[in-house]
């Protein structure tokens, strides 16, 4: 935007009414006025704007600048974007814009058609909901607790049962491509591989828009009032369009952008409806992820306005899996996050109908830190009530503590699991540097717990004389199976080799340098009261060390396509993805 038509807009802005939209200001002597600074946290006021020179400063941060710079802060924008905001404000017309070509142009006007064909559908299917055919729509809607208030404030619509009522509306507004562009059609493919005629693709539905950050409406959701084959998925969204790309959306993030710099953190819920109930019971600074899977996207975008998040997702398995991703993603990129579980299994849209606003209040005050959810979580999906139980929460938990950023609270998150399933502390703080420097997402171990039969077996066959048919069995097989050695216990895999190194003539026990390891191998040989293991035995346990192996490698493989998803490498996603599939095939084939 050109220098010029910037300064006449600061010439024509007055800085105090652009500042007090956002910062509630008090006069303080004759050219001054003052203010919390809505860019830290502050009790006492230490934000000035000085009327004669149109610019401001905080005296707590030290922030400053004029007009422009405080939108470009207060709005996340850029400059040109921050001039085109005060210019809009003040009522002063924007210059035509310049395209730098004829395609960037016609992209431009695209955009605004589009923009313009879903505010117009928008106010459709508000008029929608007020009509005889949108009476089965209003009862769903006030059965869930909107007042017609709400539903205005969130412009919840009704799409009618018609194939071609929204087509009739917009078609005097766009050519037949733009309306298919829009996501508000469907078609089919001829023939001859051209697409078919457009009809309504939400029909007999709840309409809630979906607004970008600035406010305009870009997408849909739309509830079905119906069930069964006939009426399709319970919700269906927009498609990816030049306007909407799901994953750079967060519900209701034009509303509560302000009010989540205004207390400091975001509450995080899972579906529109949770989120239109929270925001009417009085919790403005809330978003929903739409039912989708919260993306780096969303994270950055959240990023802009708080560093502090609260999440209240579903209580089912789906709702608690899409949890711990966004608790993933939050914790690798240094939010302070925390967990909000309602009583009696309720998501946060029920729990405000039948226990009210301020109940919810109190159960968001009482949210836990992400290691205590996810250390009881892990206790409730893998009881350490055994070894394996152990190791198997340790790998649950173990890639939640290797994304946090901050060493001090990843060693108390690693402390803490430590203690509440039971397992020395000192051990668990090993295997985990051990984890890290392999860059594994799961623990080769299983900390201070007893040996498996297994692998009583197996240091058995190994302890026996060289010239023996177990050593000679255990030593075959070792050979052959190596790598899946490779992935025992390290502590056990350490006390094979020196097994299997020693010379024939000596002690097994006293040829062991580590005095643990010396007693965890005498304990074996006092257990079995002198009983050896036949070549049968042997064989079984070495299937046993194998399935294990591979187990663990589909773990790793999984652990690394998701990351893969994750950072958007998509092909290396599909190698994974294959590789796993063949590791499945593998396991199956030892059944």
């Amino acid at each position: 935007m050109a220098d010029n038509f910037a300064q006449t807009v600061k010439q024509q802005a007055d800085i105090v009414k652009i500042i007090g939209e956002y910062v509630r200001l008090k006069k303080a002597g004759a050219q001054n006025m003052q203010g919390l600074c809505p860019f830290h946290g502050e009790k006492s006021p230490s934000f000035s704007v000085h009327i004669g020179r149109q610019f401001f400063h905080c005296f707590g941060c030290g922030v400053s600048g004029d007009v422009f710079t405080f939108i470009q802060k207060i709005e996340n924008v850029s400059f040109p974007e921050s001039v085109k905001t005060v210019a809009l404000k003040c009522g002063i017309p924007l210059p035509k814009r310049e395209f730098s070509s004829p395609e960037e142009a016609a992209e431009s006007r695209r955009r605004g058609k589009l923009i313009e064909l879903h505010e117009v559908a928008t106010a459709f299917f508000q008029e929608q909901l007020k009509t005889p055919e949108g009476a089965l729509a209003r009862e769903y809607l006030h059965g869930r607790g909107l007042s017609d208030e709400g539903i205005a404030k969130f412009r919840v619509g009704y799409a009618p049962e018609s194939f071609h009522a929204l087509r009739e509306r917009l078609q005097g507004l766009a050519d037949i491509d733009t309306l298919r562009a829009s996501g508000l059609f469907s078609f089919k493919q001829q023939e001859d591989g051209s697409p078919g005629p457009i009809y309504s693709r939400f029909r007999k539905r709840v309409t809630f828009p979906i607004a970008s950050e600035s406010g305009k409406v870009i997408a849909f959701t739309a509830r079905a009032l119906e069930s069964g084959d006939k009426a399709g998925p319970k919700y269906m969204n927009s498609p990816e369009t030049p306007l909407y790309h799901k994953g750079n959306v967060l519900f209701n993030l034009d509303k509560a952008r302000q009010p989540i710099r205004d207390f400091g953190f975001a509450l995080l819920v899972e579906g529109q409806m949770d989120c239109i109930s929270a925001s009417l019971a009085g919790i403005s600074n809330v978003l929903a992820t739409s039912g989708t899977a919260f993306t780096e996207a969303q994270v950055r975008l959240l990023s802009r306005y708080t560093q502090r998040v609260l999440v209240n997702f579903d209580p089912d398995n789906a709702g608690a899996n899409a949890a711990e991703k966004s608790i993933a993603l939050l914790t690798e990129e240094g939010f302070e996050v925390k967990v909000v579980t309602l009583e009696g299994g309720l998501d946060p849209d029920r729990y405000i109908r039948e226990r009210g606003a301020k109940e919810y209040m109190a159960a968001l005050r009482g949210a836990r830190r992400i290691q205590d959810y996810l250390i009881e979580r892990a206790r409730q999906l893998h009881p350490p009530r055994t070894p394996q139980g152990k190791i198997d929460a340790l790998n649950y938990l173990l890639p939640f503590i290797r994304l946090i950023p901050n060493r001090i609270a990843r060693d108390e998150f690693a402390m803490d699991a430590a203690q509440k399933l039971g397992i020395d502390s000192a051990l668990v703080r090993e295997e985990l540097k051990e984890a890290a420097a392999k860059k594994r997402d799961f623990l080769a171990t299983t900390p201070s717990s007893p040996l498996t039969r297994a692998e009583q077996i197996l240091l058995q066959a190994f302890s026996a004389p060289h010239n023996g048919e177990n050593f000679h069995a255990a030593e075959a097989a070792y050979r052959n199976h190596e790598e899946d050695f490779a992935r025992m216990r390290s502590d056990v895999h350490d006390m094979v080799n020196c097994l299997r190194a020693r010379s024939p003539e000596a002690d097994p026990i006293q040829c062991l340098a580590d005095p643990g390891q010396r007693q965890m191998l005498a304990a074996v040989f006092v257990s079995v009261h002198g009983a050896e293991p036949s070549v049968e035995d042997i064989e079984q346990a070495v299937f046993t060390v194998r399935r294990a192996s591979l187990e663990q490698e589909l773990r790793q493989l999984r652990a690394a396509m998701h990351q893969a998803e994750r950072e958007g490498r998509v092909q290396e996603a599909v190698e994974l993805t294959r590789q796993s599939l063949q590791l499945t095939q593998r396991l199956r084939a030892l059944d």
